[in-house]
């Protein structure tokens, strides 16, 4: 059943069968379009994100003076006119990124470059997010940001930027990205010193659109004044939303489900190993394999296997801190296993404190978790049926659906609109399959 005024009723799922596409990309879709507003040319993109963080993206390039056409649903194919480096426009209102942290990290270092004010806001749980991290390297540069103790709306005053060399304090692919945008405009040279590897999206892209980047071990680099030329692209579905229906048949006995058209960049493919680990059967479907703009596309074929215990090392959690709640949901499914993960500290400062209201929303619906400051310990399931609240979360929405799906009795989510965060047809999906179609 679809999400009415935020709740929802979870179906049962005795098996999940058949072929499937999931969204597009989040992360792509944010920088392709930047990059596209960006550029000189007009870029066209298939498969853009249909959630409303992707949105907010849009409707803030449009108020920065970026024409967008919106094509048809089916493709979800956006037109978009670059402005060519350095061309944004001052917007006649502040900007509103809902939502999207990344809208506005990464905003944040395209509009430091822009020789003019701009007021960054979002909803309430954007307003509780850090903006630090974003703000200190880009002030460095030359920018001047306000903030409100660190948090949004940003008021940022864009200047003549010059090249550093940061060194961030924690693994953070927007961080990184915000950074490396506002370094595309600055003079000299832009280089950021990850403390471990994360996504590279940003440096695809870059390539994508005709720019090079420098990579050497945990070091990333852009030369400032490379203008960038349109591109024509397909945007891969996203593994983080692909994650959930990986885990609902490594769950359900007598699963046998494709996934196709899946974004299969190495930096984002850790949460498979993961999954293989915990006893998933998966692989890759070598004749689905391609690319586009630089990004590997597959299928994803997965089936029920002999479930097992797993773990998430500290050195594993930059690779899948959003995939985290899906494989969560892995452990809260099944009996007679357990799921730990240490050194996710970055969960409780996601869209909801996601570690809290983890452990809150699986106690509800009966399933034995011990929480800790950097994670937490899932003692098996499957769940006894309850209600709990996704706190406006999409992805610990679509958690407890995935979990609650092989629940004892009946599962209610509250909060479950917010799936329309990145992906709106969710419910939709879960029930087709919970009717086999």
């Amino acid at each position: 059943m679809a999400p009415l005024t935020g709740s929802a009723a979870v179906p049962r799922v005795s098996r999940a069968m058949g072929r499937l596409r999931v969204p597009g990309d989040k992360s792509i879709s944010h920088r392709y379009a930047m990059l596209a507003a960006i550029a000189d040319g007009t870029s066209r993109l298939r498969g853009y994100a249909p959630g409303a963080d992707c949105a907010a993206t849009l409707s803030c390039l449009e108020a920065l003076g970026a024409r967008v056409s919106r094509g048809e649903t089916l493709t979800h194919a956006v037109t978009i006119e670059g402005l060519g480096l350095g061309g944004l426009r001052p917007s006649n209102a502040p900007l509103d990124a809902a939502n999207s942290g990344t809208s506005m990290r990464l905003l944040a270092g395209l509009l430091s470059a822009h020789p003019f004010r701009t007021i960054i806001g979002g909803d309430a749980s954007l307003s509780r997010r850090p903006m630090r991290r974003v703000i200190a390297p880009l002030t460095q540069m030359g920018a001047t940001i306000g903030a409100v103790d660190g948090h949004p709306p940003l008021t940022i005053d864009g200047a003549a930027l010059r090249g550093i060399s940061y060194s961030a304090d924690v693994p953070s692919a927007q961080v990184k990205s915000a950074i490396l945008l506002a370094g595309l405009h600055a003079t000299g040279r832009t280089t950021v010193v990850e403390p471990a590897p994360t996504r590279d999206h940003t440096e695809r892209a870059f390539e994508a659109f005709g720019a090079r980047v420098h990579c050497e071990g945990r070091s990333v680099s852009v030369d400032g004044g490379q203008r960038l030329g349109a591109v024509d692209a397909d945007i891969p579905g996203d593994i983080s939303s692909a994650v959930f229906w990986l885990v609902l048949a490594a769950g359900t006995p007598e699963s046998d489900l494709v996934i196709e058209s899946v974004g299969l960049n190495p930096s984002r493919t850790g949460v498979l190993d993961i999954l293989r680990r915990a006893g998933a059967e998966i692989r890759v479907l070598p004749p689905d394999a391609h690319h586009s703009a630089g990004e590997p596309i597959g299928a994803l074929h997965v089936r029920h296997g002999e479930p097992q215990s797993f773990e998430i090392a500290p050195d594993e959690v930059p690779g899948v801190i959003d995939e985290i709640p899906g494989l969560a949901a892995l452990a809260a499914m099944q009996p007679g296993i357990s799921m730990t993960v240490r050194g996710a500290q970055e969960l409780r400062v996601k869209e909801s404190d996601r570690i809290a209201m983890l452990a809150r929303g699986f106690r509800a619906l009966g399933i034995e978790i011990e929480e800790f400051d950097d994670g937490f310990t899932i003692h098996g399931g499957p769940p006894a049926g309850g209600e709990a609240d996704a706190a406006h979360d999409h992805r610990l929405a679509m958690a407890f659906a995935i979990a609650g799906s092989r629940a004892g009795g009946p599962v209610h989510i509250t909060g479950a609109d917010a799936v329309a965060v990145s992906y709106p047809g969710f419910f939709d999906q879960l029930d087709r399959i919970a009717r086999g179609l």
